[in-house]
């Protein structure tokens, strides 16, 4: 499968996973009126109401469902508006700084020029460049909601450990999320997730309120049909936020593939993008961001800035093998339990030699031109 087909396929799953989103929405609201519908029946009971109407009730279900949409539509544009406030405010919050034009630095100034050279030839603005000074880890994001105000940022750990073509991989990769639309999807679905958490919250403080609800035995029944709809609202909306981040991590790994493809059609160099990939997987620190804020934009990063995953199906990055076999299908990963012929950190360590090795093993990773 060649590049261009691989794009129409992540877009296809793409779209297929937002209906996800839309069909988990539903069932939150179906769950909420159920709640709803079992708190009437139970405060009924306990006040010797008689309970002659139909357990579906077509206008209770209508206003349970325009509250709940409500509810979570407003969780959203506030998280949303939260997130879409520029990209410099997410880069500034992990710790990054300005590179300045005029800057002395090789490193940086080559950096520069690789921006300049990547917003060229993906047709957009040359964002701000930011620098995370104190990650050492190998890891680059693009944060923003257009491209006009997008930035793009590199930790020192990419300036220091890549070389031009590998950093030119890395940036035409985030340059891909700028041009497809990434930015704003990604704000778009923490956004959602956000007021879907906003159903358990209300939960949490409904099931907390209900506590104190102690004096006559009416009240004791309807304070504890009040705690349990408290309990169910808890409940539904923590299993909403889990399934919307499984759909969310499901979206973000079609988006990087994509972005991947897009970058080869940038730089015109499978190899430095794979280089690249190669070098995290050999890498001491990989793509670790330390700063405590890169768990919420952990998805606008080039590659995982978690140290560690216990779900991998939580993940919001394909592994690194899997992205290096798309670009290279002469790659071999590893199955479970076996050792790999080549070994990645033995590959990354080739890459970054300049002898006879590291040029064969440069051309090895070079997959057929396209």
């Amino acid at each position: 499968m060649d590049f261009f087909a691989r794009q129409e396929e992540a877009r296809r799953r793409t779209r297929a996973l937002g209906g996800l989103f839309a069909a988990a929405v539903a069932a939150i609201v179906a769950a909420v009126y159920l709640a709803v519908r079992l708190l009437l029946y139970n405060v009924g009971a306990t006040v010797g109401a008689e309970q002659s109407d139909p357990f579906f009730d077509p206008r209770l279900f209508v206003g349970t469902a325009v509250v709940t949409l409500a509810v979570v539509a407003v969780g959203s544009l506030y998280k949303t508006a939260r997130l879409a406030r520029g990209g410099a405010v997410v880069a500034q919050s992990l710790g990054g700084r300005p590179v300045q034009p005029n800057s002395a630095d090789p490193k940086e100034r080559r950096l520069l020029n690789v921006v300049e050279e990547m917003a060229l030839a993906a047709g957009v603005p040359v964002p701000t460049t930011y620098l995370l000074e104190d990650e050492q880890g190998i890891n680059a994001f693009a944060a923003g909601l257009t491209p006009g105000d997008a930035v793009v940022a590199v930790t020192r750990g990419a300036l220091e450990q890549l070389s031009r073509d590998e950093l030119q991989g890395v940036l035409g990769h985030e340059f891909s999320h700028i041009l497809n639309g990434d930015m704003r999807l990604n704000v778009r679905l923490a956004g959602l997730l956000h007021g879907i958490l906003v159903i358990a919250l209300i939960g949490y403080w409904v099931l907390r309120g209900s506590g104190g609800r102690s004096s006559g035995s009416g009240k004791k029944g309807g304070g504890a049909a009040i705690a349990l709809f408290g309990l169910a609202l808890l409940v539904v909306g923590w299993v909403g936020v889990f399934f919307g981040r499984l759909i969310q991590a499901a979206v973000s790994r079609q988006r990087e593939f994509l972005a991947d493809s897009s970058a080869v059609q940038f730089t015109r160099n499978p190899a430095g993008l794979a280089g690249a990939l190669q070098r995290i997987a050999g890498f001491g620190a990989g793509s670790k961001i330390a700063s405590h804020h890169a768990e919420e934009v952990g998805h606008f990063f080039f590659a995982d800035g978690a140290a560690r995953r216990f779900f991998a199906f939580l993940a919001t990055h394909p592994p690194l093998g899997e992205r290096i076999r798309r670009l290279d299908p002469s790659f071999a990963v590893p199955a479970a339990g076996e050792t790999a012929a080549a070994p990645l950190g033995d590959l990354a360590a080739a890459l970054a030699g300049g002898d006879e090795a590291g040029s064969s093993t440069r051309a090895a990773l070079a997959p057929p031109a396209i």
